[in-house]
């Protein structure tokens, strides 16, 4: 049983990610660092339960689900000292009023880009091999393409083009290096130098879309990246190349992707869309050069420990008197996610 010294914690999140988030082990761990209430847990923090529990909370765990942290909750939560979210972007989680209080918030959106990193590189190699659009026709015809018709497929030698040096980018970056890649990256807030550190040959945008073979896109959804990839820039991706999207939807011009998919032109691999989910009569859950999954690249399932796992390691840490390993600052949110 935890110890009544122990500092007062409350979740806050969708209650069913709870168990994968914390499975035993973690949530062992958890219980020896806070007093906290696994049965209790916040969808609304109007609910008089929550009100009294926010009363005395001096640490918020948070995750997919929670309510906004305005005003009004700080105000019910006068002893809060920090929110530990057990997933990615905090944008919409808090907003002025909670920087304005000088709290702090951790996030655990840099293992959160670990699967996101693997889905990407999985997406790259297997565009590299023409895997999409070649399951497709065999499922259709039953039969091997002849020989001659392999010309131009395969990952020797491949120009990756990654848009964002965020955390998922970055972390593509370096799961692409025992590769045979050319690799480019286009990021306006890295200098040079940095993106060489990462293995990659930095590019203005239009020049790493007009050279490369796949394109990856790792920006933040931010409005300076709204419609980054309008009609003109998708036309200077070569013909027969590849976008991979494992961002937001709205990095894309949907209307004109859409166009250069029909056409056939280019293929794509899309995690995500505008709007998501594709309407059922979108013509790209029938094109066999898109490949379209719903929304799966981040954690999902047993990958969930791992962000439950950063807010224990967060938590040793504050306990421990230390800082937190992955703070979120208030300036990080102009160009991150």
């Amino acid at each position: 049983m935890p110890t009544p010294h122990l500092p007062p914690a409350l979740f806050a999140m969708n209650p069913v990610h709870l168990p994968e988030l914390f499975p035993p082990r973690l949530m062992t761990r958890l219980r020896e660092l806070v007093r906290i209430d696994p049965g209790h847990v916040v969808q609304d923090f109007t609910d008089p339960t929550a009100a009294l529990a926010l009363a005395e909370t001096e640490v918020l765990i948070t995750g997919w689900g929670c309510p906004h942290i305005g005003a009004e909750v700080l105000d019910a939560a006068p002893r809060l000292r920090t929110v530990l979210h057990a997933a990615g972007s905090v944008r919409s989680l808090v907003g002025e009023a909670f920087w304005d209080r000088g709290l702090s918030i951790s996030s655990a959106v840099q293992a959160n880009a670990l699967p996101v990193a693997e889905y990407t590189l999985a997406a790259i190699l297997f565009a590299g091999k023409d895997a999409f659009r070649l399951r497709e026709r065999f499922r259709a015809e039953r039969v091997y393409p002849a020989p001659g018709e392999y010309a131009g497929i395969g990952n020797l030698g491949r120009r990756i083009g990654v848009i964002g040096a965020s955390r998922v980018g970055r972390r593509v970056l370096e799961l692409l290096r025992p590769f045979d890649f050319e690799v480019s990256l286009h990021d306006p807030y890295l200098d040079d130098a940095e993106a060489a550190r990462l293995g990659a040959v930095p590019m203005p945008l239009e020049e790493l879309l007009s050279t490369s073979h796949v394109v990856s896109v790792h920006a933040p959804d931010i409005p300076e990246t709204y419609r980054l990839l309008n009609r003109e820039r998708l036309a200077l991706i070569p013909d027969g190349g590849v976008l991979i999207n494992t961002s937001r939807g709205a990095l894309v011009d949907p209307d004109a992707l859409t166009e250069e998919l029909v056409s056939g032109r280019i293929s794509a691999v899309l995690d995500v869309t505008e709007p998501e989910p594709l309407p059922a009569a979108s013509p790209l859950h029938r094109l066999p050069n898109v490949f379209v999954t719903p929304h799966i690249a981040g954690s999902l399932g047993n990958e969930l420990a791992r962000l439950g796992g950063t807010v224990v390691a967060e938590l040793e840490r504050l306990t421990a008197g230390s800082a937190p390993a992955h703070a979120v600052r208030r300036a990080d949110l102009a160009i991150s996610a």
